[in-house]
C-alpha cells in the first residue's frame, strides 16, 4: 500500500489542540514571572521547563548550565523554534498577585512568555507526533542569557543547537502591537548594538585655571556631543548610526578639575556592513575628538551584536501560519527596532525569522520593553502557541511556506 505524504493534505489547524492547554500554560507562566532569574543563572526556570516536557512525553536535554533543547518527531530536521528564557535586573512595578519574588529582578521583557509560546508548541507538536501527522522532526531551542552581550546565542550554537538544523524561527513581545497581531518584516528588523565606554585621565587642578591643567569634564561634554555627530557625516545617513550615552561622571567639588571621569553608552546600527565600518571608525573619532584636550583616553568598546536578517521564505511561512490561525488581517508590518537581539547569531548560521507578538489589549495601555511596570496580555500565549506550532507543522511536512 502507498503511503502518501502529508504534505499532500490540508493543514489542520492548530487552535483546537491549544485552548485546553491555556490553563496549564497560563499557570506555567505565572510561576515563571514569579520567580525571574537573571542570564546565565536560570537554573529554576531550566528545572521547570524541562519538568514539563518531561510531562508532556518528550525527553529534553540540558545545555551546559542552563537552557534545554528537545526534539519532536523524527527523521531530519526540518525546523528550529527558539525561545530565551532570561530576565532583567529591573525593579517590578506592576502589582500583579504574581509579581516577581526576587527582588530587583523581573522579566520585564516578555522571556516568560517567550519561554510559555515555545512550551506549549511543542506541546502541541507532540500531539500531532503521537497521532502519526507530524511529518517531520522539529527541535525547539530554550535559551539562555539573551539580555547580556555578546548573548547566550553563540553558547547554544557552540554546544550544537543549530547542528542539522535548516531554518531556524523566533518570536519577541511587542506591546505597541495589538493581541491577535503579529508583526513581520523581510530583511533586518533589529540593529546591531555594542556597549562603549570611554576613561579619560588627566593632571586635574584648580577651576580658574584650567589653561594650567586637562580640562577633563570639557573633554568628556565635548565628546558626548562631536562623537555622535562626525559618526553620522562619515557614514552613511541611511545605515541610522546612533551613539547615546547613558553614563557619565567626573569630579566631586565645583571649583576642581578632576583628574578622571568616564562616560558609557550604546552604539546601534540598522545595517550590518555599515557597523562593521562604525567600529573600526569610532576608536579614531574619540581620540580625533580628545586630542586638543591633551587627556589620556582609553576606550572599551564591546561588540554585541549585529541586526537579525529575516528571510524571505521564514516570513512567508510565518505569515501563511498567522493568517490561517488567526484570520487575514492579524499580519501588521513591523518597524526595524534600535533595539539588539542576539537571535542575530542564529540568522547568520542558517536562514531565519523574528516575529513580533502582539501583547497590548486592545484599546488599553501601551507599556514599553525593560520596564517595570510592563504587563503583557496573556492572550498573547494562545496566539503565540497557535502561529508558532502551525508555521512548524508546515515545516515539518515539508513546506516553504
Amino acid at each position: 500500500m502507498q503511503t502518501i505524504p502529508l504534505s499532500n493534505y490540508p493543514i489542520p489547524s492548530i487552535r483546537g489542540s491549544v485552548v485546553p492547554l491555556l490553563g496549564g500554560l497560563t499557570g506555567f507562566r505565572r510561576d515563571l514571572h514569579a520567580h525571574p532569574e537573571l542570564s546565565h543563572k536560570e537554573f529554576r526556570t531550566t528545572d521547570r521547563i524541562v519538568e514539563a516536557l518531561e510531562d508532556a512525553g518528550l525527553q529534553p536535554k540540558r545545555l551546559e548550565s542552563t537552557g534545554v533543547v528537545v526534539d519532536i518527531g523524527d527523521g531530519p530536521i526540518r525546523l528550529a523554534l527558539r525561545a530565551d528564557i532570561d530576565a532583567l535586573p529591573v525593579l517590578e512595578e506592576t502589582g500583579l498577585p504574581y509579581s516577581s519574588e526576587n527582588t530587583g529582578i523581573a522579566h520585564a521583557c516578555g522571556h516568560d512568555i517567550h519561554a510559555t509560546v515555545m512550551l506549549g508548541a511543542a506541546m502541541v507538536l507532540s500531539e500531532f507526533e503521537a497521532a502519526g501527522e507530524l511529518g517531520g522532526r522539529v527541535r525547539v531551542i530554550f535559551q539562555p542569557a539573551e539580555e547580556v552581550m555578546p548573548g547566550g546565542a553563540l553558547s547554544v550554537i557552540e554546544q550544537g543547537a543549530l547542528d542539522g538544523v535548516p531554518r531556524v524561527l523566533a518570536l519577541h513581545c511587542d506591546p505597541r502591537v495589538d493581541v491577535g497581531q503579529v508583526g513581520t518584516r523581510i530583511g533586518a528588523i533589529t540593529s546591531a548594538s555594542d556597549t562603549i565606554r570611554i576613561e579619560l585621565t588627566g593632571r586635574g587642578g584648580h577651576t580658574s585655571r584650567p589653561h594650567l591643567t586637562e580640562d577633563l569634564v570639557f573633554a568628556l561634554a565635548e565628546i558626548a556631543v562631536s562623537v555622535p555627530a562626525v559618526l553620522s557625516r562619515r557614514i552613511d545617513v541611511r545605515s541610522g548610526v546612533s551613539v547615546v550615552w547613558g553614563q557619565m561622571h567626573a569630579g566631586s567639588a565645583p571649583n576642581a578639575i578632576p583628574g578622571h571621569g568616564f562616560m558609557a553608552g550604546t552604539m546601534r546600527c540598522l545595517d550590518a556592513e555599515a557597523w562593521h565600518a562604525s567600529g573600526e571608525l569610532l576608536d579614531k573619532v574619540v581620540r580625533e575628538v580628545a586630542a586638543p584636550f591633551g587627556v589620556d583616553v582609553h576606550l572599551e568598546h564591546t561588540r554585541g551584536v549585529p541586526p537579525v536578517i529575516n528571510a524571505d521564505a521564514e516570513i512567508s511561512l510565518i505569515e501563511a501560519a498567522a493568517r490561517a490561525e488567526l484570520g487575514e488581517d492579524a499580519v501588521v508590518l513591523a518597524p526595524q527596532s534600535m533595539g539588539g537581539e542576539d537571535f542575530a547569531w542564529m540568522t547568520q548560521a542558517v536562514p531565519g525569522a523574528l516575529m513580533r507578538l502582539g501583547t497590548r489589549t486592545l484599546g488599553g495601555e501601551t507599556f514599553d520593553l525593560h520596564r517595570g511596570d510592563y504587563n503583557p496580555d496573556e492572550r498573547a500565549i494562545s496566539c503565540g502557541v497557535s502561529v508558532m506550532a502551525a508555521a512548524a507543522l508546515r515545516a515539518a511536512r515539508g513546506l516553504r511556506h
